[in-house]
């Protein structure tokens, strides 16, 4: 007799979500090949509380659980609290992280089959713990995926991947506009910050004069990220008409219906270019220390700039080197370029 995990019919999963907004945007498609495969089954996620609004926006996600641990706190009672609450609900819990914490959970909470690669020393957490083949599942969300499907099928490789769609809410978006004073003009979007470290970071005199040439084309730019980038958008817009510092100004599931609203968007490899592609706008991704092999775009509307020279992607937070090359050789008439050349081929939305 087929387990229920084979059957799917009302199964119940809960999913560990990973602690990066990139990585949880990638962590959709998981949810969307779950509902695929195992059509009525019920997904509950437990995430940080900072992404709870990022998986409302996610059709597949049934019950966001917000488990809020700050990063390298322990939170034993915390950890116990959501277990406690999610005993008797669920029949297998898939774990994305590969950390030991990342699995108590479901061990505390008791579901009866818990899977997750094997990391950290997670005996006895994991009751189905499978060995990770980086030359096989060698993007991040190839792995996620890779948790929810049979062994031999995983260990293969070969499997689809389904791209994140994440959900528009457009009575926000017209708040949006009128409330932070935006224009009728077409809209650029720029992501300078990258949470990894200035060796991910295009400089911001590149993305400044990249700004000024969209305003005189007639683009409207909207600067976006975390309230960490704040500074950085100022040095951006300071002095520029039609540019907005929208850093720290709006909620993660504002950036969502901002990001829908541009034409396409200029952006470090960070967690916003994740959100951007998710929702359908064109991608221009700058990568400098890390691999768009990796962690790319998951759109078919993306263009990836790099110029992979011989020192990267060296993945360093800081540029071993002392002059990051990879990114402040990467002019701006090229972005310029490639923004004006895309615009040609976007149709005009009624």
């Amino acid at each position: 007799m087929a387990e229920p995990s084979e059957t799917g019919t009302g199964e119940r999963i809960l999913v560990v979500g990973p602690s990066w907004v990139g990585d949880m945007v990638m962590a959709q498609s998981l949810f969307m090949t779950l509902k695929a495969r195992h059509p009525g089954c019920r997904i509950g996620v437990v995430a940080p509380g900072w992404s709870l609004p990022i998986l409302e926006r996610m059709a597949e996600v049934d019950e966001p659980i917000a488990l809020d641990v700050s990063h390298g706190e322990f939170g034993w009672k915390t950890r116990g609290d959501v277990a406690r609450s999610l005993r008797g609900r669920f029949d297998r819990a898939i774990v994305l992280p590969r950390s030991w914490k990342s699995a108590l959970v479901p061990f505390l909470a008791r579901i009866p089959r818990r899977v997750g690669f094997t990391g950290e020393q997670r005996y006895g957490l994991l009751n189905k713990r499978r060995r990770l083949d980086k030359t096989v599942l060698d993007q991040t969300v190839k792995r996620f995926v890779a948790l929810g499907l049979p062994a031999e099928e995983a260990a293969a490789g070969n499997f689809p991947i389904p791209w994140p769609c994440l959900a528009v809410d457009a009575d926000n978006l017209t708040e949006l506009r009128r409330s932070l004073g935006l224009s009728a003009r077409p809209a650029i979007g720029m992501m300078p910050g990258a949470e990894y470290g200035p060796a991910k970071q295009w400089p911001l005199s590149h993305f400044r004069a990249l700004a000024e040439a969209l305003v005189a084309e007639g683009f409207e730019v909207r600067v976006l990220g975390g309230p960490k980038d704040d500074e950085a958008g100022d040095a951006i817009v300071r002095g520029l008409v039609h540019v907005h510092n929208l850093c720290g100004k709006t909620r993660l599931a504002d950036a969502v219906d901002l990001l829908a609203d541009c034409r396409q968007v200029v952006t470090n490899d960070s967690g916003l270019m994740h959100v951007a592609a998710a929702t359908g706008t064109r991608v221009h991704a700058l990568y400098g220390s890390s691999s768009p092999a990796y962690t790319p775009p998951l759109t078919e509307c993306a263009e990836i700039h790099t110029l992979a020279l011989e020192c990267s992607p060296c993945f360093a937070r800081t540029c071993p080197l002392g002059h990051t090359r990879c990114l402040t050789e990467l002019l701006p008439q090229r972005l310029l370029a490639a923004v004006l050349g895309a615009e040609r081929r976007i149709p005009i939305a009624e």
